[in-house]
């Protein structure tokens, strides 16, 4: 895709509502912290659940490098709350319903574009996109990715 964001680019803003039906703008983040958004296809499937039970396993990480985390799907709030509630996730689900922040990223689909893809964008704290994982098949890598590039430089 061409529009799809690339490293180096600003991050884009948007609002969509969290699982309790809060409406989460991103512009109120960007430019003050850094930012962790991993797109991914389905609640409570078999990898999407590894992907979002290894970022709670590794929260604390990501809160010692200053940095917000937010899982966006299309699925419901109501959905977001029982995958919330049923693996203790202690960050907020966004739900892009029609997949207008999904499109807005260029997420690639996989499969003939049946399955949404899974995709992670690492944001520094000026709101620039400084890493973009993506892996149907590995899960677990987006957080090592993002972990990875978000440590200050040694």
């Amino acid at each position: 895709m061409n529009n799809a964001i690339q490293i180096g680019d600003k991050c884009p803003n948007f609002s969509l509502p969290n699982q309790t039906g809060e409406e989460i703008t991103i512009s109120d983040y960007l430019g003050k912290q850094k930012l962790v958004l991993f797109f991914y296809p389905k609640d409570d499937t078999p990898g999407c659940t590894k992907e979002a039970c290894e970022f709670r396993d590794r929260y604390s990480e990501f809160l010692e490098l200053g940095c917000v985390v937010f899982g966006i799907s299309s699925d419901s709030e109501s959905s977001h709350i029982g995958f919330i509630q049923k693996h203790s996730l202690p960050y907020s689900l966004l739900a892009d319903k029609d997949k207008t922040v999904r499109k807005l990223f260029g997420v690639p689909g996989n499969l003939f574009g049946l399955i949404p893809g899974r995709v992670t964008y690492i944001i520094d704290e000026n709101g620039i996109v400084i890493g973009i994982f993506n892996s149907q098949l590995d899960p677990i890598g987006h957080i090592d990715a993002a972990i990875n590039l978000l440590q200050p430089n040694s």
